[in-house]
């Protein structure tokens, strides 16, 4: 029942901003069309233990976008067919793109470790592909939508994961930036915002919280502060999903702390405009992206 409910949740929010400025709705992400990549890496033996390469033309060494796809976490809302719209994009422009899939909620051993487990060990796979493909390994930058911008953010704190996690790996690959597309970054303070759609018992059973006596210290980018990535929230300005106040609020805690983030808010875009690549919200994002790509040159 709750599945349902957060399916229907989803698109009657979607349907509200529709009627307000006609941002992308849920059905125009889901049905883009799947972009075949230049190559398929398994990094396990899990249907969704994969990541699809696209590599744009002309030598390298190329710039590595790692793509973390939304989708509350849950099985049904797919994402890695979703995001390669994006990822040829971004391989026209000179990237190498990594669209990451991993376990989602609804798989076999997802939630708490197998999540975050995939997208570190997805991640860390680039080392082993790196010669193969020509990537340059100084220049990574995590971009995520919605989901994927939790995963992304946490990623790049992984440095900062308590030894005692499970999770916990010894030198994880370095990423210079995060680009977060409607991501959340709090767990534990934007929650209940994140559960209105995506279903209240959702980011439990990510974390299991039920079983851990801390579950937010190795899942939770906000615990984890300040991470050695520089961070941007982008949002758009009808996004009721996450609005962009939880962008903001999750900014001044990484400068709080210590750390680099911004806050970009994109006029007439919704929660979906951000991962369509025909929108003209992409194309912000897309310009985002080349921004924080250059910066890593110097």
């Amino acid at each position: 029942m709750w599945r349902a409910w957060a399916v229907t949740a989803m698109v009657a929010l979607m349907s509200a901003d529709a009627a307000i400025a006609e941002p992308a709705s849920v059905e125009a992400y889901m049905t883009q069309p799947r972009v075949t990549p230049d190559a398929v890496i398994r990094y396990g033996p899990a249907p969704a233990q994969v990541a699809d390469l696209f590599l744009p033309k002309g030598p390298g060494p190329h710039p590595v976008v790692v793509l973390l796809h939304g989708g509350c976490f849950l099985k049904q809302f797919e994402g890695l067919a979703q995001m390669s719209g994006v990822a040829a994009d971004l391989a026209r422009r000179g990237y190498a793109v990594w669209n990451l899939d991993y376990r989602k909620l609804g798989e076999d051993k997802a939630g708490y470790p197998g999540t975050f487990q995939d997208v570190a060990t997805g991640i860390d796979r680039l080392k082993a592909e790196a010669g193969t493909y020509d990537l340059d390994l100084t220049r990574v930058v995590a971009v995520g939508h919605s989901a994927g911008g939790h995963l992304a953010l946490w990623a790049a704190a992984r440095g900062r994961l308590p030894r005692q996690s499970v999770l916990w790996v010894a030198q994880p690959l370095p990423i210079r930036a995060v680009v977060s597309l409607a991501g959340i970054g709090d767990l534990k303070g934007q929650g209940q915002v994140f559960g209105i759609p995506c279903g209240a018992d959702t980011l439990d059973r990510l974390i299991d919280s039920e079983h851990r006596a801390a579950p937010y210290a190795d899942t939770s980018p906000a615990e984890m502060l300040p991470g050695a990535a520089k961070v941007v929230m982008v949002h758009g300005v009808y996004d009721r999903v996450m609005p962009p106040y939880t962008g903001l609020d999750y900014a001044k805690a990484v400068r709080r702390a210590g750390g680099q983030a911004e806050v970009v808010t994109i006029p007439e875009a919704g929660h979906f405009d951000l991962a369509i690549p025909t929108t003209a919200a992409w194309k912000v994002v897309a310009g985002i992206i080349e921004r924080e790509m250059a910066a890593l040159r110097h």
